[in-house]
Order: structure tokens, then C-alpha cells, then sequence
């Protein structure tokens, strides 16, 4: 049965003769963008300038084409692989009047040789047939990426920044404390306030002073720490007033409902909501892949493992659920998911790292029903309302 957000396949009737087909490999230097135009036996192949105006002036060449030759063309169909381009020009050639499409590059099916060629023309042809089976209506060709709007890709920029700043953070105290150590320093903190006043009095096992260059370094390693400490405040700050302005606004009560569960901070609600409880997920399958939480079989004959994880979904999601699992049962050992997970792993503690993937899958998919529908886990404890 097909789904109204099924992204596998096209569910609009396709009329080859009166649409035109066009594909896009994209590059920073140019756009090689290739089409099936109706009614012409040549399939057109043009490298243009990589911005949607030429774009636009080319599709029109070919429509016009396509009424020399006698086909009165209904729709243009543009597709291009996701890639560092993002959706602006999806969104710009809807606006304009053109359906556009952003294949996922991992959905098609490539050619399996030790060395096979590679070529911007061979990969227009690849994109071409995958693009046709889809409008077709015909499943497992190629699937494509939900297109985000402008404001949707922008409310998820300041938990982005926020990991990276977090990242940077921790990679600058670890770089502190490692100069410190190679002098035999073990006691300084980076993250105090008033640690730059504290170098000066710095003495190594042997009573002198720390160098006079690796002083300096030191100074500028937290300076660029404080710095980045004050960013993170700032993004932090801005988001508790967005909650506090628009409490009941979209994804705003989402997270205002995910916090209040005990063990959730806001910095992960937002995380979560932003990156896969807002969209427009079909069921608790796909929740779960999304997140890359689900296993990947290997079957062949009487073979039958498992290798792992599949890792094809969000990293972002993956990680931040892993963690919350393991504070999860801290924090919500009375839930029925804690037990669940107590209980699997009571006989087998080895598999404590393996079942804790299970837990976030499972916790993931009871999120994602308590943000859609209300419905609150057994035993789960939460905060009072704001």
C-alpha cells in the first residue's frame, strides 16, 4: 500500500511524451545537466554555469525544442544528487513553476567492479535511468530526500554549532592539559575562570617556571577558549528565549514536552526534535532507520549474521540517543524500558553494549509517539509542567 510521504517512488501519473527530463551532475566549477526531451532522438548533454539562471534559460532551449518537434510539454521534472549544493535550488525551481527532485546518493545502485569507470558523463546516464524508473512509479530505483524549507534547515544550524563549538571546547582543554602534562604540570584546570592568572605561578617537578614559548601558547589556547565558552553561552541563552517567546510554537512545544521528561535536558530535546521528531516520518520503522538504529543481516544460504549497525541514518540522532540510553536508566530505572533492558541483560551482562542499541531504538520510537500522539511510556517519569 503506498504511502501519501513515499519517497521511494512518484505517485503522479507520467506521461513520458509530454515531459521533459532533466538531470543534474553538479561540481563548484559548472553544472554538466543532462535531459530526454520528446519528440528529439538526441539526448542533449550541456555543461553550464553553475547557477539556476543559466539553468533556467537551458531548460527553456529545450522546451522550445519540444514544440519544433511537435510535443506540447505539461511538466519538467529536475533532479540532482543531495550533495554540498543543499536544497536552495529545489526550493528556487519550485518557486519558478518547476518540479524538482534531490535523489539520495546512497539509494542508487552503481556498478559493483574493483575499478569501474567514473565520469560526470556516465553518472548524468546513471541518474537518468534511476530518475525515469522513479517517475515511472516503479519501487527500489532510487529514493528521494524530503526538501526541507529555508526556515526548517535554519532552526537546526544552532544545535549544530553548538556540537561543533562543544567539540572545539573539548579538543582546546585536551591541548592544555597534554602541554602541561609533557612538563610534568597535572593539577592545572583550564576551565576555571581565572585560570590565565594562574600560569604565572606554574612550576614543573623540577622548580623552574613553564618555558617562555610554551607560556605564550598557552595564553592564546585559553584566550580561544574563553571565547568559544562565551559563544556557547550565547547560543544557549538565545535558545531558552525563543522557548520562552514562542512556547507553544511548532517544534517549540515538542521540546518544551520532551524536557520535562526526567533525564532529558533541553539542549537534547532540541536536538532531537530539530533533527527527526519534527519530520514527517510514516511509522516507527522508518523513526528507527532514520537514526541508523537498525541492524544490517547478512544472509546468504545457511549463513545467517548480523553485521552490526547500518549506520545509514543520522549521526547526530545515533550518537545523542547511544548516550541518552545509557542516562536513561539512571535517571528512569523504573520505567518499563529500563526493566525491559535489566531483564535482557541480567544473565548475559557481556551484552550490556549490545542491548544498549536496542534501548535507543526503543526509547527513540517511544519519543517519537509521546511528542505525536501524547501517549506517555509506562513508568516514565516526568517533570511537572511550566
Amino acid at each position: 500500500m503506498s504511502k501519501p510521504n513515499d519517497l521511494s517512488r512518484s505517485l503522479t501519473a507520467f506521461e513520458q511524451d509530454s515531459t521533459l527530463i532533466v538531470v543534474i551532475e553538479m561540481s563548484q566549477a559548472s553544472w554538466l545537466v543532462a535531459g530526454i526531451v520528446p519528440g528529439v532522438d538526441r539526448e542533449p548533454l550541456k555543461k553550464v554555469e553553475p547557477n539556476g539562471d543559466a539553468l533556467l534559460r537551458l531548460l527553456q532551449r529545450w522546451r522550445d525544442e519540444a514544440t519544433k518537434a511537435g510535443r506540447m510539454l505539461k511538466r519538467i521534472a529536475v533532479a540532482y544528487e543531495a550533495g554540498r549544493d543543499g536544497f536552495w535550488l529545489a526550493r528556487w525551481l519550485r518557486e519558478r513553476g518547476v518540479e524538482a527532485y534531490v535523489i539520495h546518493p546512497t539509494s542508487v545502485a552503481v556498478s559493483r567492479e574493483h575499478r569501474r569507470a567514473k565520469t560526470d558523463r556516465l553518472d548524468t546516464a546513471l541518474l537518468k535511468r534511476v530518475f525515469l524508473g522513479w517517475l515511472r512509479g516503479e519501487p527500489k530505483h532510487c529514493s528521494m530526500v524530503a526538501i526541507p524549507t529555508l526556515t526548517e534547515e535554519d532552526a537546526k544550524r544552532p544545535n549544530r554549532e553548538h556540537e561543533s563549538l562543544v567539540g572545539e571546547r573539548t579538543r582546546l582543554v585536551n591541548r592544555i592539559k597534554s602541554g602541561l602534562v609533557r612538563l610534568g604540570i597535572r593539577t592545572f584546570k583550564p576551565m576555571l575562570r581565572r585560570a590565565p592568572e594562574h600560569l604565572d605561578a606554574l612550576r614543573t617537578p623540577e622548580g623552574a617556571p613553564v618555558p617562555v614559548n610554551t607560556l605564550a601558547e598557552l595564553r592564546r589556547d585559553l584566550a580561544r577558549l574563553h571565547l568559544i565558552r562565551a559563544q556557547i553561552k550565547v547560543i544557549e541563552a538565545a535558545r531558552l528565549e525563543r522557548l520562552q517567546q514562542g512556547p507553544e510554537q511548532g517544534p517549540h512545544a515538542m521540546v518544551r514536552l520532551l524536557a520535562r521528561v526526567i533525564g532529558i535536558g533541553v539542549e537534547t530535546a532540541d536536538m532531537l526534535v530539530q533533527e527527526v521528531l519534527s519530520r514527517n516520518l510514516r511509522d516507527r520503522r522508518a523513526v528507527a532507520r532514520y537514526a541508523g538504529l537498525t541492524g544490517a543481516p547478512d544472509e546468504s544460504g545457511a549463513k545467517r549474521r548480523e553485521k552490526g549497525l547500518a549506520k545509514a541514518g543520522n549521526a547526530r540522532v545515533r550518537r545523542g540517543m547511544i548516550q541518552l540510553a545509557w542516562r536513561f536508566l539512571m535517571f528512569q530505572s523504573e520505567s518499563a524500558l529500563a526493566q525491559w533492558f535489566r531483564s535482557r541483560t541480567a544473565q548475559a551482562p557481556k551484552t550490556r553494549k549490545t542491548m544498549i542499541v536496542a534501548l535507543a531504538r526503543k526509547l527513540l520510537i517511544a519519543l517519537w509517539r509521546l511528542v505525536r500522539t501524547g501517549a506517555v511510556p509506562e513508568g516514565l517519569a516526568l517533570r511537572p509542567a511550566i
